[in-house]
Order: C-alpha cells, then sequence, then structure tokens
C-alpha cells in the first residue's frame, strides 16, 4: 500500500512538471540544410555520439549530387577521402546490379571527357550517376544512422536565430519550431544561417587589390572557355541600330573596369537530366509566357555559324544527361541572380520562376523555332526530360545550381594564392583541386558596339591543395558555436575551386568531426585543438594533404 502511495505522489508530481513544447526541439548539434554537406556532417556527428537534427528547408536530401549535377566536377579523384568517397563507392555498387540498368545496357554505357572513367573498378568507385540514384544514397545514410531530418522547415531570417555571449543559443524556423543545441552549422548554399547570425560575410566579386589576386574582380576580354561570342554580334533590337534598344537578355550597365570588384553573381542554371530514350522521355513543352524574343541573340549566333548546342549534354547512365551550360548563350541566366543571395525566401521564388521560364523557354526554342537550324531542331525532338527523374516536380530538378552566394569573411580567408600553390595552408581539413571556375557574370555591350560576356574564368591549380579549418570557422567576436561548411570563408576565384560537391562533402564532414570534438572538450569551436582533430580525420579517411 505504501508503494502505492509513493507511485501516486510520484505520478503526480511528474504530471505537475512544466511540459516542454512539442515544438521545442533540442540537440547537441544542429544543422541547418539538406545539402550533401548537411548529410555528411550529420553522419559523422553521429559516429562520434552526438545528438544530431538537421534542419532542412529542402524536402530532397543531396542539394546539387542529388539534383541533376551526375556528371560529377571531381579534379585529383585521389583527394576524395571519407564520406565522400564512401558516396561514390555506393554509387558504384548501385551500378553493379542489372536492376540499375532500365533503359540502357551496362556495356553499352561510355565515358566522355577529358579521358575520366565513369566507373574506376580498382578503386570501387563511380563519378556520374542519375539524380535518384544520389538521392537515394543519402536516404540510406539517413535512415542507417538513424538521422533525425525535419524537412521543409525554413530558418525565420528576420527573428530566428538567438544568440547569447556570443553563442547561438537556439534558432525557430518559419513553422514556429524551435531549435536549441550545443554547436550548429550552416550547410546551405546560401548561407542564411550565418548571415542571420550576425557573421561577416561577402556577396560578389572582391577587387583583386583586396588579397592581392590576378583573376578576381571584373575580367573583360579573359576567355578561358567557349563561353564568349566570337563573332561579332550585335545587341540592339535592330541591328546595328543602338537607337532601337537592347535585345533581352543583354544588361544596359557598363562593364566596370578590369580587376574592379563588384555585387555580380557568376550564372545559375538547372542540371536538367534530359533522356533520349523514347519511352522514357517527357517533350519539351511551351511554356505559358514562352516569348521567342527573348532568345533572339541565340539565333544571330546561329547565323554566324556557330553550333555547340550539344556539347555539354554529358552522358549518365540510362541514355540520359547532366545538361550543362555550354557556348555564349545557353542554359545561364547571365545576370537574373544579382539579387538572390540575400533576397527574401519570396523574392528568391520570382527569381528561381524566372530562371525556370528561361530555362524551359530555350529547350521549346531549340526544339520547335524557324530561326534554329534545322539539324539542331531534329536532333533537340530525339531529346526530352527523363520521365523518371524528379517525378513530383514535373520531371524539373529541386534545386537551382546554386554557383555562389554568400562567402563567409571567417577565421582563414582562402584565396588563390592558397589553391594556386603559393602559400601553405595551414591545420587542412580536406582537400580541393578543381579549377579557379567561374561561370560568365555579365553580358554587356562592348565598346565597339558588339555583345560580350565576362566573368568566366578557368585556371587550374598544378597540384591539389589543403583547406584551412579555418576556412570553416567564424571570426571568434562573431559567433563562438557556428562552422560553415559550404559558403566558406574565401575569395571568390578561391571559391571557384572550393564550391564542387565531393569538396562540400568532405567539409561538411571535418565540420562536425570539429563540432564533436567542441562539444566534448566544452569550448568554442575556435579553439578546438587541431592535433585532436586531425587524429579523428585520419581515422575517417580524410586526405589532408597531398603527401598523406
Amino acid at each position: 500500500m505504501r508503494f502505492l502511495s509513493s507511485l501516486v505522489v510520484l505520478l503526480l508530481l511528474f504530471a505537475c512538471q512544466p511540459k516542454k513544447n512539442a515544438s521545442d526541439y533540442e540537440a547537441d548539434l544542429i544543422i541547418y540544410g539538406g545539402t550533401s554537406a548537411a548529410i555528411t556532417a550529420a553522419v559523422q556527428a553521429k559516429k562520434m555520439g552526438k545528438s544530431v537534427i538537421v534542419v532542412s528547408p529542402d524536402k530532397h536530401l543531396g542539394g546539387l549530387s542529388s539534383g541533376g549535377l551526375g556528371y560529377t566536377d571531381t579534379g585529383n579523384k585521389s583527394v576524395i577521402g571519407g564520406l565522400a568517397r564512401d558516396f561514390y563507392h555506393r554509387v558504384y555498387m548501385h551500378y553493379q546490379t542489372d536492376s540499375a540498368w532500365i533503359w540502357q545496357k551496362k556495356e553499352e554505357y561510355g565515358n566522355k571527357g577529358q579521358g575520366t572513367p565513369a566507373m574506376d573498378g580498382e578503386n570501387r568507385t563511380m563519378w556520374i550517376f542519375e539524380p535518384h540514384v544520389a538521392e537515394q544514397i543519402f536516404e540510406d545514410f539517413t535512415k542507417e544512422n538513424e538521422l533525425e531530418i525535419h524537412r521543409d522547415e525554413w530558418l525565420d531570417r528576420e527573428t530566428g536565430v538567438t544568440k547569447e555571449n556570443g553563442e547561438i543559443t537556439q534558432i525557430k524556423t518559419l513553422s514556429g519550431k524551435t531549435y536549441s543545441g550545443k554547436v550548429f552549422i550552416d550547410a546551405t548554399y546560401e548561407g542564411d544561417l550565418m548571415a542571420a547570425a550576425g557573421v561577416g560575410y561577402h556577396v560578389g566579386r572582391e577587387s583583386n587589390a583586396t588579397y592581392g589576386e590576378k583573376w578576381n574582380g571584373v575580367q573583360v576580354g579573359i576567355y578561358q572557355h567557349r563561353h564568349y561570342f566570337d563573332k561579332n554580334i550585335s545587341p540592339y533590337l535592330i541591328a546595328d541600330d543602338p537607337s532601337s534598344g537592347l535585345l533581352p537578355e543583354i544588361s544596359a550597365d557598363p562593364s566596370g573596369e578590369n580587376g574592379e570588384g563588384d555585387k555580380r553573381i557568376q550564372a545559375y542554371n538547372y542540371r536538367m537530366a534530359l533522356s533520349r530514350h523514347p519511352d522514357n522521355r517527357v517533350p519539351f513543352a511551351k511554356p505559358d509566357n514562352y516569348d521567342p524574343a527573348r532568345y533572339e541573340l541565340l539565333a544571330r549566333v546561329y547565323a554566324a555559324g556557330r553550333d555547340d548546342t550539344f556539347e555539354k549534354y554529358d552522358p549518365i547512365p540510362n541514355l540520359k544527361t547532366d545538361t550543362n551550360n555550354h557556348g555564349p548563350f545557353s542554359t545561364d541566366y547571365i545576370g537574373g541572380n544579382y539579387a538572390y543571395p540575400e533576397a527574401s525566401y519570396e523574392e528568391r521564388k520570382l527569381i528561381l520562376q524566372e530562371h525556370i521560364d528561361y530555362q524551359k523557354g530555350l529547350m521549346y526554342y531549340l526544339a520547335n523555332d524557324p530561326n534554329v537550324p534545322a539539324v539542331v531542331r531534329e536532333e533537340m525532338t530525339q531529346w526530352g526530360l527523363a520521365k523518371d527523374e524528379f517525378t513530383d516536380n514535373g520531371n524539373w530538378p529541386h534545386q537551382i545550381y546554386v554557383r555562389e552566394a554568400r562567402r563567409m569573411i571567417g577565421a582563414y580567408v582562402m584565396t588563390e594564392h592558397d589553391v594556386l600553390g603559393a602559400k601553405t595552408v595551414p591545420e587542412p581539413v580536406g582537400m580541393g583541386s578543381y579549377s579557379l571556375d567561374s561561370h560568365n557574370a555579365q553580358r554587356f555591350v562592348t565598346s565597339d558596339g558588339f555583345v560580350q560576356n565576362e566573368g568566366d574564368i578557368g585556371v587550374h591549380p598544378e597540384n591539389p591543395y589543403s583547406i584551412s579549418l579555418g576556412t570553416l570557422l567564424p571570426k571568434k567576436e562573431e559567433c563562438t558555436n557556428l562552422l560553415v561548411p559550404v559558403c566558406v570563408s574565401s575569395s571568390h576565384t578561391a571559391f571557384g575551386s572550393i564550391r564542387m560537391e565531393p569538396v562540400f562533402m568532405i567539409l561538411g564532414q571535418s565540420a562536425a568531426a570539429a563540432a564533436s570534438l567542441a562539444i566534448d572538450s566544452e569550448v568554442s569551436v575556435q579553439d578546438v585543438k587541431y592535433a585532436d582533430l586531425k587524429v579523428i580525420l585520419d581515422k575517417e579517411k580524410q586526405i589532408l594533404t597531398q603527401n598523406k
């Protein structure tokens, strides 16, 4: 009887305790974002015994890796380690099964581009894949590691970040949910949490003078790819008549002086998954607001004799492509994204719709307009959106290619001097190797009265380079418990190489390891002992230096 009385008292006491709001969540580590970096970060934190919640504005996990960028920009594959290499190993294992080859026989799938094999049997990796395959791998990571993912949760960027004594204590989403944690990671392409937390950042191109660089700022007349007008093309509505006004898709703003900084952003596009199998393609539809005059500039490119329409229809398995921008007028919507990094959610929706309208209209134009050469139109009829990709979004990618948005100004700023090997990078947490790669940032009228693009560069490092821990860390006086593995602390030119999906996976994993050590040691992320972090990263088979 006495036992029952005590039990009743305990139950009453428990019932009288203040209940935590059902919309309040807490974990050791809160990761904001649904990108590839977010998932590798979450996996690593769980491996180190930490509780983790991934707060994802995206419904689909993986960002660009599952959003159409299946023809991976890898650079030197030997420096891709850790969970990133595991991801590409899982791709390889998927395509070893007969069931993976629905629209094409495995032996029929070829390789294209720079002599780089799609499959590396010796290392059991594969670098080229279909979007849905990548997404399934991220979902497998989630299930295997019992990750807690809160999808379609958008940070309240106005009042949703609470800080005390330089630390983020909680974040709130637009749905009213709050997330408290010891350490936070911003793994978004936009850097919204970083910005809302009061961390310094840069948008656009620095001047060359800012960091003593060569390839930053305006780059008029620099032609390192074929994405420029190699013939004299009139920019005016009536050819050679300035009084008639400019054609669409040409900026009336001046180009600026070479080396000057500006707020322009390299162009975005959607990496479409196209199919040429007749049973798995959806014809390019005519958009509701379609205007063929929008593509008159491309018609003039064709009339001048140039046609490289299909050169970046890079083949991925099952008779599909990862379709990227190529040439002077292509899928990149040059100039349409300048406001995107700092725009409100509603403004971003409008910007995204503009990009969709532009790109869908372009595809319809290429397939149907009489100003397009017949040989191009005939080839285009063999293509369409892949019917079995992005099935809940009209076969259109969920994720636009945010090539660059905000970039943190953090504890260490990576510049082209680091990437090109002129400096020794301190405290490495991963490696990169891709070219300093920027797409065009503007299309303008030259002093001679012709149209031209500007901003496209491609400078290749002689060797792979290390990426510093400080690149992931805000300045200590700004925030002591945040890491940023995507919008990293770097110049525009350095980011052009760092901004590759394998590197984001690497940096996400390393950021989570540092976050976990900060939690264990009860120190700021800036005070984590690098020697301790290196032990963890070596164990996880991250590649930190070229000599490893």
